[in-house]
């Protein structure tokens, strides 16, 4: 991401002082060719496909987990095709996939009357560079369904937009970035029991902390289909909304004192992510199609899988179309007064939803091609100043040729200049007070792919 210089300010690093330019965070001047063969590769045929294919398990309750697959409906049919589908992409890439299920049951709770089985079905592909294989970025969808009731598992609850489409998201990144090499590993994640409570991803998220998984981020796909409701005006085709927690969920007392303190509440990992996406969607993305920051965790009186991950601390997104037609959630199939009732394939824009996939799989093709993030940075608070000094250990994973100092004005959302550092620099003296502006910091690598921006904390 290249900017032009706009001014200068003295800065160090590696004990040597030097003049650097402060440029204006900027997208890069050109798509890169691996980026632009998966932006065609992604085919709103092969989502319309997929989606149509939920929809004929007639009812993907979570409740319906003792029906049998072989009847070719209910939850369990569903899952063993994601997973078929999972194995089929994997066949073609030489075996690239491990397809896995994360299989419980669950326990009688609000929601869930009687002991349920409950089935995440996921693929990773593994990261090829031994350094960073470790990392993870991952895309998710829930591909349970339901109607007006929640207990009903025999009424037709087709879910084309809720969430076939966040579905069809995760198969279509898996299918496309399965014929590519990345250095981290990505995960292609598709939830059960969402309409219940979040349980699957919660399941899902809290057996990743548990066994030390290094998710950086987590890319949630709920009710992307972009409505097509005949003589609706309001839905607006060229942009995804893209919630994200500011306030971390898991943040313990320590963790507020320090935001409150330092006026962070604008900076959490979820919100760098939510950042990160938007700067992928301009630089790669045309102009018709650009993602919209929201920045708050979710809609009001609702919630996501998202939530689930940042629950454990994991950075984590929601992407959702930008305005709901709630005459399609959460409805038996019906026409009263004229309105017609359920979430069908024929209200699903499935260009639309090919967009929200490719974001997605541009997204999860840019983090696991960046470095990590700089170890420790923090910020030097140990003697009055004007200036400001960031200190931080290497990236690791050995993928960084630089680093880049992004600072913006407290009232600003988005990152508005930044200083460019070597590689083997290990601090910044920067001409501009700390107390006036928020700085960042991430590491740089081949062709300009950066790392999401980590906020310094400050050191006495």
């Amino acid at each position: 991401m290249l900017a032009n210089a706009i001014g200068c300010g003295l800065v160090m690093f590696s004990g040597v002082s030097a003049v650097a330019q402060s440029k204006p965070v900027k997208k890069p001047s050109q798509v890169s060719p691996e980026i632009q063969a998966i932006l065609r590769d992604v085919s709103a045929k092969q989502i319309e496909a997929n989606i149509n294919k939920l929809v004929s398990f007639g009812n993907r309750s979570t409740l319906s987990s003792d029906v049998p697959a072989d009847s070719g409906k209910g939850i369990t049919a569903a899952h063993e095709w994601i997973k078929s589908e999972f194995e089929r992409y994997s066949k073609e890439c030489g075996g690239c996939l491990e397809v896995k299920t994360d299989d419980f049951t669950e326990s009688p709770m609000d929601r869930i009357p009687k002991p349920t089985q409950i089935t995440n079905v996921y693929a990773v592909l593994k990261g090829t560079d031994p350094a960073n294989a470790d990392r993870i970025v991952l895309v998710t969808g829930h591909y349970d369904s339901r109607n007006s009731t929640n207990e009903n598992t025999t009424d037709p609850a087709p879910g084309a937009n809720d969430d076939g489409s966040g579905t069809a998201v995760s198969l279509e990144c898996a299918r496309v970035l399965s014929k590519h090499k990345f250095p981290a590993t990505i995960i292609f994640l598709t939830v059960a029991g969402e309409e219940q409570g979040l349980n699957g991803s919660k399941h899902f998220a809290k057996m990743a902390r548990a066994q030390g998984w290094q998710i950086e981020a987590a890319l949630n796909n709920d009710i992307v289909g972009g409505n097509k409701t005949p003589g609706d005006t309001t839905q607006n085709p060229h942009t995804v909304r893209v919630f994200s927690e500011g306030v971390p969920a898991n943040a313990t007392e320590a963790d507020l004192r320090l935001i409150r303190a330092t006026g962070t509440e604008n900076d959490s990992p979820s919100r760098e992510l939510a950042r990160y996406v938007g700067e992928v969607g301009k630089a790669d993305l045309p102009k018709t199609f650009q993602p919209t920051l929201i920045y708050r965790r979710d809609r009001f009186l609702r919630g996501g899988d998202h939530s689930s991950f940042n629950m454990e601390g994991f950075a984590a997104v929601r992407f959702t179309e930008w305005r709901e037609d709630f005459h399609h959630q959460h409805q038996n199939l019906r026409t009263e007064n004229g309105i017609e009732y359920g979430d069908l394939p024929k209200f699903v824009d499935f260009e639309y939803v090919a967009n929200v996939a490719r974001l997605n799989a541009i997204t999860l093709a840019t983090l696991a091609m960046a470095p990590a993030p700089p170890d420790n940075a923090r910020l030097q608070t140990k003697d009055l100043e004007n200036g400001t000094t960031i200190t931080w250990k290497p990236s690791p994973g050995g993928l960084a040729t630089g680093y880049e100092v992004v600072w913006r004005n407290t009232s600003s959302p988005d990152w508005e200049e930044s200083k460019g550092f070597p590689a083997d620099a290990n601090s910044a003296k920067i001409d501009v007070s700390k107390d006036n502006v928020i700085f960042g910091i991430r590491a740089v690598g081949k062709n300009g792919l950066k790392s999401p921006v980590v906020i310094p904390p400050p050191e006495r």
